[in-house]
């Protein structure tokens, strides 16, 4: 694997300090995301998505979603998000503790990218963090903002 820092913006809504903060160490390991932003509830979330269309340069290259979330639960997040004709390209990659197969089953429906349970340790979520530096950047193509 390449040792360079790979510049991406992640999008992460989250409301659980200590997730946010595993995250932000687990990108720092990875040597991933030059942007970070943290949405702590969904209301906040689509606020910072509606905003960033204005100018698509801010837009996310990739959002990392809890769905337990306060003021607007996540799965109402990701419908919205992949309602819309411009945020609907951007990689949603559900991130959470629900194992609940219907929360995996909504999640499909409503077009997540993936679906991943968060794991409870740094180094497993290192490993995660990894997987999704290297298929999201390194395989897959995304569409350029326009």
């Amino acid at each position: 694997m390449n040792n360079e820092f790979l510049m991406a913006k992640i999008f992460l809504v989250e409301d659980n300090k200590g997730d946010i903060r595993l995250v932000e160490e687990s990108l720092k390991e990875c040597k991933f995301a030059n942007q970070l932003s943290v949405a702590r509830d969904g209301e906040e979330a689509m606020i910072m998505l509606l905003n960033a269309k204005k100018n698509t340069e801010t837009l996310p290259d990739i959002i990392l979603l809890d769905l337990n979330l306060p003021k607007k639960d996540g799965r109402e997040v990701l419908e919205e998000i992949k309602k819309d004709p411009i945020l609907c390209k951007i990689p949603v990659i559900v991130l959470t503790s629900s194992k609940i197969e219907a929360d995996v089953h909504h999640s499909y429906t409503n077009h997540a990218n993936c679906y991943i349970v968060k794991p409870v340790d740094l180094q497993s979520l290192i490993t995660i963090v990894n997987s999704i530096k290297d298929f999201w950047f390194s395989i897959v193509r995304l569409p350029e903002k326009n």
